[in-house]
């Protein structure tokens, strides 16, 4: 088989990225328009996803026993988390939208560390003033969770838009 053939049957046929894109235009629009809803539902998905999920992993067990012990504890992590999620559907929504906020206020906290000792073994002035910037961004994210909780479906939803957009152009382009 020549390499010509093999990178076209490694690509991803244009429809598909299409398809992507619109999808991405649908689900960043409902964020933007009705996004206490969207999140619920979105919320919803990924609590029965971890149900799901951790039923899989349970089962898995009796046909592979290796790391039995992570296998299991995700199993059952994944049972107990998709159960409550779907449980009860605010407080879910809110729970899992709380604890997001918190790892990206984190995230941001310690990549902002990462960036300042960067700047300090020669990356410059510029990783610096980001690495400052990312904890300062971070610590405020981790201080107004509710503001934080209430302005994420939005940028989700503008960054959907945008990346739903760029992947339409793209699937045309690539037809």
């Amino acid at each position: 088989m020549s390499e010509a053939t093999e990178q076209k049957q490694m690509m991803v046929p244009w429809w598909l990225i299409l398809i992507q894109g619109i999808a991405a235009l649908i689900l960043g629009a409902y964020l933007i328009m009705v996004p206490a809803k969207t999140v619920v539902v979105l919320v919803q998905f990924l609590g029965w996803y971890w149900l799901f999920s951790g039923i899989f992993s349970l089962i898995s067990l009796f046909m592979n026993r290796e790391s039995w012990g992570w296998t299991l504890f995700s199993g059952i992590l994944g049972i107990l988390a998709g159960s409550m999620v779907i449980g009860s559907y605010i407080s879910g929504a809110i729970i899992v939208t709380a604890t997001f906020i918190l790892i990206i206020g984190i995230q941001g906290i310690i990549a902002g560390g990462f960036g300042i000792y960067a700047a300090f073994k020669g990356a410059g002035w510029g990783a610096g003033i980001m690495g400052a910037l990312s904890i300062l961004f971070g610590f405020l994210i981790i201080a107004n969770p509710v503001i934080s909780m209430t302005v994420l479906p939005f940028v989700v939803g503008i960054f959907a838009v945008v990346g739903g957009i760029a992947a339409i152009i793209m699937a045309f382009k690539a037809k």
